[in-house]
């Protein structure tokens, strides 16, 4: 097997998910369409702010938080095959990856959000935690890049 690169993994995987961009999104919100936001960032970064109604479940239980019989088993979630479902992160790559993958586990309408959080973010919709709506610049600040010189590699 020869292997690829994460961005080749990535376009892989747009060959077969659809993504959508946040304006795409609210006309579906707006029309009290049905959909279902699966947010798969890890429970501190979903702890910070997250889309209204969006369930979490992170990325590394996802396979099993889809089916039943296992700790992670999510009910609602194993129930949704034939549901819309847009699957959201920071930036679009592991929802991308996360979508892909349930669509291999026959889930029909899996969607990923394109530009992820940040692009939600600079769309200027709403996004919340405990204490209510996250203020725009506040969740701007938070999904600047933070990699550093090291992480850049040759």
């Amino acid at each position: 097997m020869t292997a690829i690169t994460f961005n080749q993994l990535l376009k892989n995987a747009q060959q077969e998910v659809g993504e959508l961009f946040p304006w795409d999104i609210e006309d579906m919100l707006e029309s009290e369409e049905e959909l279902m936001i699966l947010d798969i960032r890890e429970p501190y970064e979903y702890r910070n702010m997250w889309i209204k109604n969006a369930v979490n479940v992170p990325r590394g239980v996802l396979e099993t938080a889809c089916e039943w019989g296992f700790d992670e088993t999510i009910p609602t979630l194993v129930r949704s095959r034939d549901k819309k479902i847009l699957v959201v992160c920071r930036s679009g790559n592991r929802s991308l990856l996360a979508a892909y993958v349930m669509k291999q586990m026959g889930y029909k309408y899996t969607y990923s959000l394109k530009t992820g959080l940040k692009g939600w973010n600079e769309y200027d919709l709403p996004l919340y935690n405990d204490e209510g709506e996250v203020d725009l610049e506040a969740a701007e600040a938070y999904h600047i890049p933070r990699v550093s010189d090291d992480q850049l590699g040759p």
